[in-house]
């Protein structure tokens, strides 16, 4: 018999159909000599400070660095602390029964960094020794599963991915646990959050702010001068920008008294514009987020739900290129999207064309090669689903289709000392960029078709002006902007293949930057105005406890990223990145210990319980300051959000006003009011059934 676990019971039901486990038990499917079963995510995970005896928040515990990392059941919010998720206990039960019953193990979890540790973390915490193999495929189409089935890979070949899954895990533990309690005990009150990936980020986020907001806009001027030759108008900028505008008015008179420029110098060439390279995560979150407004998590969210209904690869990649043995299927992929509505007639042009190779790369091919289609044909797509879905068709059609090619001409001008520029450009070949019929963004001073001039003639001057401008600040970042700063460690880097260089020393890796920055919400660090992201009061105020402080160090954590890496591919290992971590781990709780916090007060009243501490009010529940009263107030009521005054009212006057739409267990909506039991337990309080004797 064998076993075969997903990371999810919707690619377990896939894989059982293709294997003959069609017979359906609870928790996992049976048939054909193979148990399939699944996780339901990080069904294990590392076990908190509690475990190892350190309870509470106390300067004397840290920094804490267990000897060996304990493994537990998934864990949930319960009245006291937390308890282990009584639906990942009964999933692990029957995993352990299904790994008991059979003689090896297929490993079916994502092809991934995450995937490979949610199997090895339950292996490990299960005490099993069954020989495993990998399944390793990049889609989840019946044709990929198949033939990675009959080319399974040693389990053992995973083990370096493991061994920096582990490290990744581990450090994170130790840094965000350390910080947070540190940061948390220097403040004397509240509970804050830091971590090894979302502190840099957040300090990014919040140094852009710091610097918009402060910009001091600096004046400048500029002279723009109209002519024309053979009734075709055009204008040019004057390339000097002059910091007094009395110098550009002097150039305008001149213009005015000549009454004619000069053509000093025309320049024409040939420009190729390469197609883009194919999507990696992150490049389809930052154009979902330009492009249509998606969140980076919610991209990464439908990118998931695609790859798992089959019409796309697997999502968290970091390649932006294919293998040459890939590329032998991409005429069938195009030619599936000759049924598309959208792109049909594109891709029909492509038939017996010759493709391009750009892309093409088995070097630059990570675990999985970059996003592309699969070959089954969507039904029905629509919404949001469908977007991203075109968004990584079009951009397959892009990458194989020939280059954009334009004629650019620059036209030198010149009236006594000052010299004017203006750039135009014709579309030859408009190649890939027929996929979308999208033009180039173009520069404001860059014209369409100039007419023919020659060196040395005399034009007219028909207007001239002096234009005032001023210098602007970067902007806030986006989501877009900051994936990028988060993929460049911070360092504004234009130019694609520096960018791509730089990856190994990016922060967070494609598949976590989205839940980075969705924990810097869920925390009240920033919000959303807009598609710019913006500090809360609370976020600016850790960010000005820990700017100077190696937390928020973006390199340093860009190191650890490349470091992670090495330990992947086998050359570095696993001690050596630990001895580092625990260094840094000090370093920084020292650092944060000995901090003078002010970190601005949230809303905030007395305790009704203890009668001696305040209430302080967080994003996710309201609690007092003493840490021995315990008393705590979860906005989170029966899928109802509290809002502040709701809260207030039952500290102040021990209930609230009736409360519409909470949510029973069965998924039924009440209304209800909230009020205090006698162990000071919030509770349901039903006034209608009061009447009823």
């Amino acid at each position: 018999m064998i076993a075969i676990i997903a990371e999810k019971p919707s690619v377990a039901r896939e894989i059982a159909a293709i294997v003959g486990a069609n017979s359906k038990d609870e928790g996992f499917m049976s048939g054909n000599g193979y148990k399939v079963t699944w996780a339901f995510g990080h069904l294990i995970t590392l076990a908190m400070p509690e475990e190892y005896g350190f309870a509470g928040f106390n300067r004397e515990h840290l920094p804490i660095i267990p000897e060996t990392f304990k493994l537990i059941p998934r864990q949930v919010k319960a009245e006291k602390g937390y308890k282990p998720d009584a639906g990942a206990l009964k999933q692990l039960k029957i995993i352990k029964q299904v790994f008991d019953s059979c003689d090896r193990i297929i490993v079916a979890t994502d092809a991934g960094r995450e995937g490979e540790l949610i199997f090895r973390y339950i292996y490990h915490h299960l005490n099993c020794s069954k020989p495993f193999q990998r399944l390793w495929i990049s889609s989840l189409t019946d044709k990929a599963i198949k033939e990675g089935l009959q080319n399974l890979k040693a389990g053992s070949d995973y083990d370096n991915l493991y061994q920096s899954a582990k490290a990744r895990s581990e450090s994170d533990w130790l840094v965000g646990i350390n910080a947070s309690q540190a940061l948390s005990v220097a403040a004397g009150r509240g509970v804050f959050s830091l971590g090894r990936v979302q502190t840099p980020t957040l300090a990014m986020i919040c140094k852009r702010y710091m610097e918009n907001k402060h910009f001091v806009p600096v004046p400048f001027w500029q002279v723009k001068v109209q002519t024309e030759k053979s009734s075709v108008p055009f204008a040019a900028v004057s390339k000097e920008k002059y910091e007094q505008k009395k110098l550009a008015q002097t150039i305008l008179q001149q213009l005015q008294e000549s009454k004619s420029v000069k053509v000093q110098s025309v320049e024409k060439k040939e420009v190729n514009q390469e197609p883009p390279l194919l999507y990696d995560l992150t490049t389809l979150q930052k154009e979902a987020n330009s492009k249509h407004g998606f969140s980076a998590d919610k991209t990464l969210s439908i990118a998931q739900k695609l790859y798992e209904a089959k019409l796309t690869t697997y999502p968290r990649t970091g390649s932006r290129y294919i293998s040459a043995d890939v590329f032998d299927e991409i005429p069938q992929l195009i030619d599936i999207l000759k049924k598309h509505p959208r792109f049909g007639d594109y891709a029909k042009t492509m038939d017996n064309a010759v493709l391009n190779i750009r892309c093409v790369d088995d070097k630059k091919v990570t675990d999985h090669h970059a996003l592309l289609i699969t070959e089954n044909n969507p039904k029905e797509l629509s919404g949001d689903d469908k977007t991203i879905y075109e968004m990584v068709a079009g951009r397959m059609l892009e990458a194989f289709s020939k280059k954009c090619i334009k004629d650019a001409t620059t036209i030198i001008l010149t009236c006594g000392d000052a010299i004017f520029e203006t750039k135009g450009s014709i579309v030859k070949q408009a190649g890939w960029r027929n996929v979308f019929n999208e033009t180039e963004e173009s520069n404001e001073d860059e014209t369409g078709n100039l007419p023919n001039v020659q060196e040395g003639e005399q034009l007219p001057v028909v207007h001239s002006e002096v234009m005032e401008k001023q210098t602007k600040p970067m902007p806030l970042h986006t989501e877009a902007s900051l994936l990028s700063a988060m993929e460049s460690a911070g360092k504004e880097v234009e130019n694609e293949e520096e960018r791509a260089a730089m990856k190994e020393s990016g922060i967070g890796t494609p598949a976590t930057r989205a839940a980075i920055i969705e924990t810097l919400f869920s925390r009240d660090y920033i919000r959303r105005e807009k598609k710019s992201l913006v500090p809360t009061e609370k976020g600016l105020s850790v960010y000005e406890i820990v700017k100077d402080k190696r937390i928020a160090d973006v390199s340093m954590t860009g190191n650890w990223e490349n470091a992670l890496a090495k330990i992947e591919s086998g050359e570095m290992d696993t001690n050596t990145f630990r001895q580092a971590t625990e260094v840094y781990t000090r370093q920084i709780t020292t650092e944060l210990l000995g901090t003078s916090v002010s970190i601005a007060d949230r809303t905030e009243c007395p305790c009704p319980k203890c009668k001696t501490g305040k209430v302080v009010y967080y994003p996710k529940v309201a609690k007092c300051s003493d840490e021995n009263c315990g008393l705590m107030v979860f906005r989170n009521k029966s899928e109802k959000q509290l809002s502040d005054k709701q809260i207030s009212d039952l500290l102040t006057t021990g209930k609230t006003a009736v409360i519409k739409g909470f949510k029973s267990k069965g998924g039924k909506s009440f209304d209800a009011a909230l009020m205090f039991d006698s162990e000071y337990k919030v509770v349901f309080d039903f006034p209608e059934k009061k009447g009823k004797k």
